[in-house]
């Protein structure tokens, strides 16, 4: 948009000829190109995560996973090191291991909600900061990919016993119960499997937003979007 605004104003200094290269420049934007090149961007951020998380070392080295990592889980894991490093390490594989089996729910959801684009949300993106396109699927999402993802991801994390070998290590602590929610087992596994959906969740947005930031520029540039 930037690249309009300069030729606008070499040619003619009046408002009324900068106002209408703006709305120019919107109207290019949302229309079907503009909106094209969006989804686009996004769709290459969600084939790009969906790579990393089908290969489960990529997932395991992959820095914008491991900053999804939820605070209460992070602080477990802590506690752990100090304790039992080594389950921390079979956590993490086993984490990695479940999200191989999530590629499959997440992408369509995540590709059904990017075709589902409107204008307006094509508008808010150009309006908005570089990653604010990932801020919207992010916001039709979130809550339905946790919720889709959950069960498979207690249900393999259960296979490996997880949960049990960390009430063992932690037995004494009141940092298990008060973060997971109780005692029984059937309640931490549900607690675990939670905030590991949410890492799996979270971290695919921030492998989105990072292509979403490397490629807006140069794939909007052209029609002075960004």
């Amino acid at each position: 948009m930037k690249k309009y605004i300069i030729a606008a104003t070499l040619l003619l200094s009046t408002g009324a000829v900068i106002s209408t290269t703006l709305q120019s420049c919107t109207t290019m934007a949302t229309s079907d190109i503009g909106l094209s090149i969006i989804k686009r961007i996004l769709l290459g951020g969600i084939d790009k995560g969906m790579n990393i998380y089908g290969n489960r070392e990529s997932f395991l080295q992959n820095n914008l996973v491991d900053k999804a990592l939820p605070k209460q889980l992070r602080d477990i894991n802590t506690t752990l090191e100090k304790i039992a490093p080594s389950i921390v390490a079979k956590e993490r594989e086993y984490i990695a291991d479940a999200a191989v089996y999530t590629v499959n729910i997440s992408k369509p959801i995540l590709q059904n909600a990017v075709n589902s684009l409107t204008a307006q949300d094509v508008t808010r993106i150009i309006k908005g900061e570089k990653g604010t396109a990932t801020l919207i699927l992010k916001e039709k999402t979130s809550h339905q990919l946790v919720t889709a993802i959950a069960p498979r991801v207690e249900q393999e994390l259960n296979k490996y016993g997880i949960v049990k070998t960390i009430n063992t290590a932690l037995s004494g602590s009141n940092l298990l119960s008060g973060l997971l929610g109780g005692n029984t087992s059937a309640t931490n596994a549900s607690g675990l499997s939670t905030m590991a959906s949410e890492q799996i969740v979270n971290g695919l947005f921030n492998i989105i937003e990072d292509h979403e930031k490397q490629n807006s520029s140069s794939l909007l540039g052209s029609f002075g979007i960004k």
